[in-house]
């Protein structure tokens, strides 16, 4: 065994590919966790007024292939020096393969064209029996609902396919040549959370078990890597034969990049960004699986270990909404601001008002909401507005209600976590930080890693060709010695928005019908 961050054969240099929604980087670290380069080129997809998403599977593979060579660009000998290259990307979707390469566009995860399939399996005798292997509830975003959805109405798409891949393992098979996914994407959509592998009733439950065959071998990439191929070396400056690891969905590996795994106590993960992702690390015999059957459980490349999630569809959306809401009045007083123009007024704003005065859904997304509740129709408001209220006060409003989500998010994952790593725009802000600590009655620590979720993947890759021994070990070089100090919450706001919680609750339980009523009425105003 090779000691902890030492050089293997000579090699010094692991990069983690992290291809997401929007952009694809490539990041170069040293075998004992330090940055040092990154690269990146921006992601393209195209939505359409059916509700679809896609994105072009050769167009993809060739931006990654771009950044990797701009990634050469900047770190010296890159080629010879990568001991090992690992890839994450953009969870759920569907990317099709055939005999002679892409079946059409893949169908992303924003892609809302499965929802009346996903209502219809969601009704089915098997869907309880699937949401307690998976973890995980029936959304549009998922694999499995959108090869159901495909089976029913665009069946020769999936007569065309020869394995269903997702982002990364399409990313993997230009590397490799190996058609294969993770345990974690494999065990949320189409297996068990406990033992890591395919499960026949689930994939029953989503009807689709004439299409098994289109599931493609579980491979785990901290214990094994194929070599990167001649063909892929070549697009991407890289040495042919350089191991190649396949990583864990994005939202693991950033939060094994931030700190979701190690420290005493229960550890929770936020990732506080336009949308919100809210994880905890468990052993996979303690999973709290809540009653109304939301949320994921994704396994982590630890053993015995999985994280569940619950995600909101919007958090700093919010913000920048309300934001908005000024610069749109400034500019027709003649006054144009920028969003950063405000940005630098937030922290005065949320100081001037005073906290837990008003309730704020935070459901400002045209798709509505996914954690720790579904309901397409959900829509932000305000509750508690009085005439003394003024500007600073919606937007502290609008703050405290992401605070309030991410509790609701936690709550349904059972007790709160005793302590939480921040990720995302939010951690910038100290007034925002204060309020989510106290939301929780948790201390809040922030990692200084930069690309967290290139980061878990190389970290796999340093487990794989054995600069680690495992992922605990690395986990305490690259992660650990990252996070920021704890910054405690305020007693006196964590006791007020103690009791806040529960008007917030009470409230977000009495509107459906009145989401349903106002989405009608959108519906009727469209059709005329």
């Amino acid at each position: 065994m090779t000691p902890s961050g030492a050089p293997v054969d000579g090699r010094d240099v692991l990069i983690g590919i992290d291809a997401g929604t929007s952009v694809i980087k490539a990041v170069a670290f040293t075998l004992s966790g330090r940055q040092i380069g990154a690269a990146s080129v921006t992601n393209r997809y195209i939505a359409g007024p059916d509700g679809s998403a896609v994105q072009g599977l050769e167009q993809t593979w060739a931006d990654c292939a771009s950044a990797l060579r701009g990634l050469g660009d900047k770190v010296p000998d890159l080629a010879a020096r990568a001991a090992a290259l690992s890839v994450t990307a953009q969870g759920d979707g569907t990317w099709l393969v055939g005999r002679d390469g892409p079946v059409g566009d893949a169908w992303l995860w924003l892609d809302a064209r499965a929802a009346p399939t996903v209502a219809r399996l969601a009704g089915g005798p098997l869907n309880r029996v699937r949401f307690e292997a998976t973890g995980t509830g029936l959304n549009t975003c998922q694999q499995g609902a959108q090869m159901a959805h495909m089976d029913a109405h665009h069946p020769d798409l999936l007569d065309r396919a020869e394995v269903a891949l997702h982002c990364k393992d399409w990313l993997y098979l230009n590397l490799t040549g190996v058609r294969a996914t993770d345990p974690s994407e494999a065990s949320f959509t189409f297996g068990d959370f406990r033992t890591r592998r395919y499960d026949d009733t689930v994939i029953e439950a989503l009807g689709l078990a004439a299409r098994r065959h289109l599931l493609p071998q579980i491979i785990d990439g901290t214990q094994i890597t194929y070599p990167l191929t001649a063909g892929a070396a070549r697009q991407t400056g890289l040495l042919a034969g350089t191991p190649v690891s396949l990583g864990y969905v994005d939202m693991v590996m950033t939060a094994m990049g931030a700190g979701v795994v190690g420290g005493a106590g229960d550890v929770a993960c936020s990732t506080v960004g336009s949308t919100g992702v809210h994880l905890r690390a468990v052993p996979s015999d303690r999973v709290h699986l809540n009653d109304h059957g939301t949320g994921y459980v994704i396994c982590l490349p630890v053993p015995g270990v999985v994280t569940q999630v619950q995600t909101n569809m919007a958090a700093t959306l919010n913000l920048d909404w309300v934001l908005s809401i000024a610069a749109g009045i400034m500019s027709d007083m003649g006054q144009a601001v920028t969003h950063r123009d405000l940005v630098a007024h937030l922290e005065g704003w949320l100081a001037q008002a005073k906290p837990g005065q008003i309730l704020y859904h935070p459901y400002i997304s045209d798709a509505g909401e996914r954690g720790p509740f579904v309901n397409a129709d959900a829509r932000a408001g305000f509750a508690g507005l009085s005439a003394g209220h003024r500007y600073p006060d919606l937007v502290r409003a609008v703050a405290e209600g992401l605070g309030m989500s991410m509790r609701d998010c936690y709550a349904a994952m059972g007790p709160l976590p005793s302590e939480l790593r921040l990720t995302g725009g939010a951690a910038r802000s100290p007034a925002l930080r204060g309020m989510l600590s106290a939301c929780l009655n948790a201390p809040v620590r922030v990692s200084e890693r930069d690309e967290a979720g290139a980061a878990g993947a190389a970290m796999m890759a340093a487990v794989a060709i054995g600069a680690y021994s495992d992922m605990d070990a690395c986990v305490a070089e690259w992660v650990t010695p990252l996070l920021g100090a704890a910054e405690q919450p305020d007693p006196a706001l964590a006791q007020r928005y103690d009791r806040m919680f529960p008007a917030f609750t009470a409230t977000r339980a009495a509107m459906p019908p009145v989401w349903d009523r106002l989405a009608r009425l959108r519906e009727t105003t469209t059709g005329e």
